[in-house]
């Protein structure tokens, strides 16, 4: 198999499966509980909040373990907006945020909450003076994703958590595509908070955590016990955390080698398919765009047909969003980013990752040529 779908999930690294496995039945004590066992599996959860608070530059207590990335962008939007309701009902976001964002926004205007939903330039940035003008004195909240999941593009969250402030108004970023490959400091940044999900960089699926700065302001999602010191109830996923951790703590390691190793890669698989394909383009920024991500888009061919010719060779790609590829609509990022429908249907994601070789490369840039050319041919389009 060659798995070029590393933004929808990675393999959980072996130092990372083995960090966890004595967590399942040898250090198998509740965290909550005062007796030897129990003080034990605590000490090292806690271990483990301190690696993901140093991947961050944050403070252990400032960090929330949750269910991964949609909880804490849930836990933010809805805790945040219902919490700070006294001061203001009005939200903004962007338009190409992932649906872990757009659906507990779209759930507040029910709730009459009022939303913006920002614009993007054709690279998929978002426009910062339509940024200044949707602020009110009801704003409450911007959350605006460090990175997008589909084409990469790198928005300019330095800028908008200076905006944000300078009306005093909670700034959150969605950074689950970015957390262990991009470095990050929530202090320089200016970040109040920031959701992440360790499947997304070779930790266990079912666990994330959210950062929240100190003083902000908001109400926990889940209420029940006294766990995550009020913040989010419920027993806490024991060897998830510990693999989050260990996740962390690799990804410190391991960032700036493995950049330069999956960027060559990256440009290696562009300049290929450019080179040997015609009217096809590349989306999203040529610089300001994560180094591991290609989003192209072949016009005449629909991009579920060309999954699944790849797939035939046994080559994993993606059609925009994991969590949406199943759906009949073009992307919501691609239409907001002007791409008519026609070619937005042609859009596929190659997300390169860790165990990337040259080789798969190489056969990609082979066989997709033949792949294009063939469904061009009985293409409706064409």
């Amino acid at each position: 198999m060659i798995y070029l779908d590393y933004n929808a999930t990675t393999p959980t690294h072996l130092e990372v499966l083995r960090t966890m496995l004595p967590y399942f039945n040898e250090k198998f004590g509740n965290p909550s509980s005062i007796h030897r066992a129990g003080q034990d599996v605590r000490r090292a959860v806690e271990d483990a909040r301190e690696k993901v608070a140093k991947l961050l530059n944050a403070d252990a207590k400032e960090i929330i373990f949750t269910s991964g990335g949609t909880e804490a962008n849930n836990t933010v939007i809805k805790g945040v907006a219902f919490a700070n309701r006294d001061k203001g009902n009005h939200i903004i976001t962007s338009q190409i945020e992932h649906h872990a964002v757009l659906a507990p926004c779209k759930y507040l205007e029910k709730m009459g909450f009022e939303v913006t939903y920002l614009p993007v330039d054709k690279y998929g940035i978002v426009d910062l003076d339509a940024l200044r003008k949707s602020i009110k004195k009801e704003t409450i909240l911007i959350t605006i994703m460090h990175a997008n999941n589909e084409m990469g593009a790198i928005q300019p969250i330095e800028e908008i958590a200076k905006i944000a402030h300078e009306h005093g108004i909670y700034f959150h970023t969605d950074a689950v595509q970015t957390v262990g490959k991009l470095p990050i400091d929530v202090k320089k940044m200016e970040i109040d908070m920031l959701s992440l999900s360790g499947h997304k960089f070779y930790g266990p699926k079912g666990i994330g955590a959210l950062y929240v700065r100190k003083g902000v302001k908001f109400h926990p999602l889940l209420h029940g016990g006294h766990h995550e010191k009020n913040r989010r109830a419920g027993t806490e996923n024991v060897p998830g955390i510990i693999g989050l951790g260990k996740a962390c703590e690799l990804a410190m390691q391991t960032m700036s080698h493995e950049q330069v190793k999956i960027k060559n890669l990256r440009d290696k698989l562009e300049h290929g398919i450019l080179e040997k394909i015609s009217d096809v383009f590349v989306l999203g920024h040529p610089e300001k765009r994560m180094y591991n991500t290609l989003a192209v888009c072949f016009k005449y061919v629909e991009g579920e047909s060309i999954l699944l010719s790849l797939d035939e060779y046994g080559i994993c790609a993606s059609s925009g969003s994991a969590c949406t590829s199943g759906a009949l609509e073009p992307s919501h990022v691609l239409l907001a980013m002007g791409i008519p429908h026609e070619i937005a249907h042609g859009s596929i994601r190659f997300s390169i990752g860790k165990f990337t070789k040259e080789e798969d490369i190489d056969k990609v840039i082979e066989v997709l040529p033949d792949i294009i050319k063939r469904l061009r041919e009985i293409s409706p389009f064409t």
